[in-house]
This record gives structure tokens, sequence and C-alpha cells, in this order.
């Protein structure tokens, strides 16, 4: 049995995990397959945008932990490091994608599920929904680029007194504290209406809007100018700028 459906209608991808009855949890089959769909959609050159969901009442429980850790007190830290590195690179090849990825986040996403959400660009909540960094409850140090994520999402502080409890956010939480961007009855057919919306744009204009982003969230100012002048450069050549300028010159 397959663990991670992966749809493409026009360029619209959809993944989606498919093993509700362990609440989708990252086990070593999960893991492989999920990296090998996100690879997928990453070679076609036709895509347009990814949302990525979970079956049943959980986004994701996070990593299989008996699979993972069982067997972590007799490991070498190093070897355990190596292998922690190919759990992440499961989910994180999320975000080497250049087209909008959204997550339609119906349940729990739990310590690496949080992690899988956060890797997309956007996330919607639906009204079960919770965004749970419970590493610290069971004596683990958060991974997966979880600290990132939740720094780069709600600051500093918030971020450390959410890692040092475990805590967790609901839906209406995670949207106000700015980690998730609407919450809606049914996120994944508010997530394909999106998908839909931006999938209609050029696709160069919608990668490199998604560049700038990138740029400004991690350069300064001079670099952000920098790139928009090169991207906003090459939109002008485009037809939808130039048909828009023949209207203006005969209105």
């Amino acid at each position: 049995m397959t663990k991670v459906a992966l749809d493409n209608d026009g360029g619209r991808w959809k993944l989606t995990l498919t093993d509700p009855d362990r609440r989708n949890c990252l086990d070593e089959q999960m893991c492989a397959e999920l990296g090998s769909a996100i690879s997928t959609v990453a070679s076609d050159q036709g895509a347009r945008t990814l949302v990525v969901s979970g079956q049943g009442k959980a986004f994701c429980a996070g990593a299989d932990l008996p699979a993972l850790f069982g067997h972590a007190g007799n490991a070498k830290v190093g070897e355990l490091r190596e292998h922690l590195h190919q759990v992440y690179d499961s989910f994180l090849r999320l975000r080497a994608l250049q087209i909008p990825t959204i997550a339609a986040v119906q349940g729990p996403a739990v310590g690496a599920g949080l992690n899988l959400a956060m890797a997309c660009d956007v996330r919607i909540a639906g009204p079960s929904a919770s965004f749970a960094a419970t590493f610290s409850r069971i004596g683990l140090h958060p991974g997966g680029g979880c600290t990132w994520f939740l720094v780069d999402a709600l600051g500093a502080q918030r971020a450390l007194a959410m890692l040092l409890d475990g805590g967790a956010l609901d839906g209406p939480a995670a949207v106000r504290e700015g980690l998730a961007l609407e919450l809606a009855d049914d996120p994944l057919a508010a997530a394909e209406e999106r998908a839909l919306r931006w999938a209609e744009l050029d696709p160069a204009l919608a990668r490199d809007i998604k560049s700038a982003v990138g740029v400004a969230r991690t350069g300064d100012f001079r670099a952000t100018l920098e790139f928009e002048s090169w991207a906003q450069a090459s939109s002008a050549t485009g037809p939808a700028i130039q048909e828009t300028v023949a209207r203006f010159r005969k209105s």
C-alpha cells in the first residue's frame, strides 16, 4: 500500500499523505515516497503550484518515534545525525521548489508534521488544525528546521517560548500570530482555489515573485531591490504588461 498520492491537473499538483490510520506519521516508507513525490514535481517543467494535504483527522502526526529513536540509546550521535538528515530531506525538498506551495492543514501537524507544513510557502488552517512543536515535552531537541521556521514566522521571543513549552497553536491562533495565512472550513478546497488562481499567472512571474520574497527574507534592502529591478525588467518584456500598456494608450 502506498502512503503518498500524487495528482496533476494541468500543472496544478496535489500531494496527499494517505496513511490516516497512523495519522500520516513519517515512517520510513512515508519519507521515501514523500521525497520521491516532491522530486517528481520538481522535474516537471510544466508545474505551476503544489498543494500538500493529509487524509483523515490529522495532517501529519510527526515522525515514527519508535522507528526513528527506538535504538538511539545505543547509537553513535554522528550516525544518528546522518540518518536524521535523510528524514529531514524527505520534506525539506519542498523548500527548493520554484513554484508556490500550499499546505492544507485540516488537523494536527505535530513535530516533523509541523515542519512539513512550514516547509510550504503558505498554510491554510481548518477549524480542527493545530500546529504543535512538542519536542521538549518528550525530551527531544527540535529538528528538521523547526527552530528556523518558528523564528521566521513568530519572531525569536514567541518561538523560544513555544519551543520551551512544547506548545501548540490552534487554527485561529496560528492565523493571528502569522504562522498560517487563513482559516477555512474546508482548507483543502481553499488551498486548491488559491492554487488555481496562482497557476493562471505567467510561470516565470510567479517564480520570480517567490524568489524575491526569499531574497527579502534573508537579504538586505539593496539585494532585494537589485533582484526586483532584474525581475521587473524581465517581466516588462512579456505580453501581459504590453497588452496593458496598449489599453492605456487607447484610453
